[in-house]
């Protein structure tokens, strides 16, 4: 009798890690309409992919082996400091919104049509609570333009121009905010999990001038983030009668930026196994730690790294025609 009720505290009582566990690649085209476009009528889709999170039992923290194609993550890595389920379930939310308008310009683009895309900085969607950030004075909706006089126009722009300081260092940045441009000065620190990367504590987004020639609408319901974003641009060229996927179910995965190109995501053994569990025939995922990852784990699925949008679209054009 102790044993079973141990047994089942274990189970239903939640503990302070999280699980990432893999959800079954879905095909894209039911969620995108867009004027002249045309849902695939044979095998050939493209797909996108999803990873569930949730908090982990007791049980599965003492026992994370039971779960063969999940990784057992602490809390900070999902929730940063400072930042609860709720507000994380919101910015993943307003990444996803962010992703689907980026995917249809960047798409639209490429096609020759009329598109204003211009990325404009990145802009703070959430400041960590006693972070140097939050000494500075950065608000959300504050967007970063520049860092040690350096322009910043996308998100790969300032981590890249803050990664140039060893944490500790301060870090001059140009902010526009509502009462106009700001220049702020912020302390760098070690990110709690690499301890060699400064951070200033902030969470941000792409801020972007984007205007579409004709509304595209793309409806992915609850399922937040940014890492569909390559799956949602291949697609709409997929479905504008242009046959990129040559007959055969593509995945793809991959934070779209506004020049193109492709940013690594997280979750990236989850979203392996949601490829292989719909079975697709090729997996186009984020060069580097990313593709590493999916072609330890890739059964029969073909891993095509690539770096950006154009380079996707030459990868498939390279594909045997599939009936």
């Amino acid at each position: 009798m102790l044993l079973a009720v141990t047994v089942a505290v274990l189970w239903l009582w939640p503990s302070n890690e999280f699980l990432l566990l893999p959800d079954k690649a879905r095909p894209v085209a039911p969620l995108v309409q867009v004027r002249g476009g045309k849902d695939p009528t044979g095998p050939g889709q493209i797909y996108f992919d999803a990873i569930i999170i949730r908090r982990a039992k007791l049980f599965e923290k003492l026992f994370p082996w039971i779960h063969r194609d999940a990784t057992l993550v602490p809390e900070e890595s999902v929730n940063p400091p400072g930042v609860n389920d709720t507000e994380r379930l919101k910015e993943d939310l307003r990444a996803m919104s962010l992703s689907q308008d980026t995917a249809a310009a960047v798409a639209l683009k490429h096609l020759g049509y009329n598109v204003v895309l211009r990325p404009t900085g990145a802009r703070v969607t959430d400041v960590l609570p006693g972070s140097p950030a939050a000494k500075a004075g950065l608000e959300p909706t504050d967007v970063i333009v520049a860092v040690d006089g350096r322009p910043v126009r996308t998100t790969p722009d300032l981590r890249r121009s803050i990664s140039r300081h060893k944490p500790g260092e301060i870090v001059r940045l140009s902010v526009r905010a509502p009462k106009g441009l700001e220049e702020l000065r912020s302390r760098t620190v070690a990110d709690p999990h690499n301890r060699k990367r400064p951070v200033i504590g902030v969470l941000v987004d792409q801020a972007s001038q984007v205007k579409l020639p004709f509304p595209v609408k793309i409806d992915a319901g609850s399922i937040g983030g940014p890492s569909a974003g390559l799956a949602f641009a291949l697609d709409i060229v997929e479905e504008l009668n242009h046959d990129i996927t040559r007959g055969h179910k593509v995945a793809a995965t991959g934070e779209i930026n506004a020049d193109g190109s492709v940013s690594p995501i997280g979750g990236m053994k989850q979203k392996i196994f949601g490829a292989r569990k719909a079975g697709v025939d090729v997996f186009l995922v984020p060069a580097g730690d990313n593709a590493q990852v999916a072609r330890k784990y890739q059964g029969d699925v073909r891993v095509i790294p690539v770096e950006s949008f154009q380079q996707a679209l030459r990868a498939l054009a390279t594909l045997p025609e599939k009936s």
